[in-house]
């Protein structure tokens, strides 16, 4: 059986963001082992953005929210987050 490394103790998130980034984690996790998990309150990280758009562009965007009855604010993050994905797809 191989022995797996002691996972230190880090002082913050960005300590052990920045450890996780240069290290393989097999070296330290048993991942024959592991189990799946799931964290249904887990909530994704959130940033708030500035960003500057031509009225007319958020005068349409706010009119096809409405016809959706949602907040303009989540259409925005559906449409992104659509497009996101396309961009992302092999070709």
């Amino acid at each position: 059986m191989n022995r797996m490394k002691k996972i230190p103790e880090f002082k913050s998130e960005d300590e052990e963001r920045r450890f996780w980034a240069s290290h393989d984690s097999t070296g330290y996790v048993d991942w024959k082992r592991a189990k799946r998990v799931v964290l249904p309150e887990l909530k994704p990280s959130l940033k708030t953005i500035s960003l500057r758009l031509p009225a007319s562009m958020l005068a349409e965007l706010k009119l096809l929210a409405n016809k959706r009855d949602v907040p303009y604010q989540s259409l925005m993050k559906v449409f992104l987050s659509e497009r996101i994905g396309e961009e992302l797809k092999p070709r």
